[in-house]
């Protein structure tokens, strides 16, 4: 299991493939990359500059990749996150799990994508035409974390 945040881009295949010679009992990876979006117009991105606090950021997501060990029987699990200038199309986050099925794969790097986009201690400043401006929390991206929140 193993979480990184960088500033230098990561090779998706490379990474892929490791987790993959994890171990003979991987039957399914499930992957995410996030990328920064350009787009068009007024809301064209044309660079964004992700912060975090160094050392605080790693214990956050190594926390939650153990909740996700602990709720599926992950064989595997990668989560590297950048950090810093980066531009359309750049890299900026991969998540890799891997267990004997495919369900399990899935549903932990859904959930490790979800926690990440509401709850990662990350801080996005986008810059556009009209200049930067830090990106607040989106409701639609509480709604989806929300249905893995623990019952009581």
């Amino acid at each position: 299991m193993t979480v990184r945040v960088q500033r230098e881009d990561f090779d998706i295949g490379v990474e892929i493939a490791a987790i993959g010679k994890a171990g003979n009992d991987v039957g399914g990876i499930a992957s995410f990359v996030g990328i920064v979006r350009g787009g068009t117009g007024a809301d064209a991105i044309g660079a964004m500059t992700l912060e975090h606090y160094p050392g605080m950021t790693e214990k956050e997501l190594s926390r939650i990749e153990a909740e996700a060990l602990e709720r599926w029987p992950i064989s595997a699990s990668l989560i590297v996150h950048r950090y810093g200038r980066l531009e359309p199309g750049d890299n900026i986050v991969l998540v890799v799990t891997a267990s004997r099925h495919r369900q399990a794969a899935f549903e932990a790097c859904e959930f490790l994508v979800d926690w990440l986009k509401t709850k990662a201690p990350f801080w996005k400043n986008e810059e556009t035409a009209d200049g930067g401006k830090w990106v607040d929390a989106r409701e639609a991206d509480d709604a989806a974390a929300a249905r893995w929140s623990k019952k009581d």
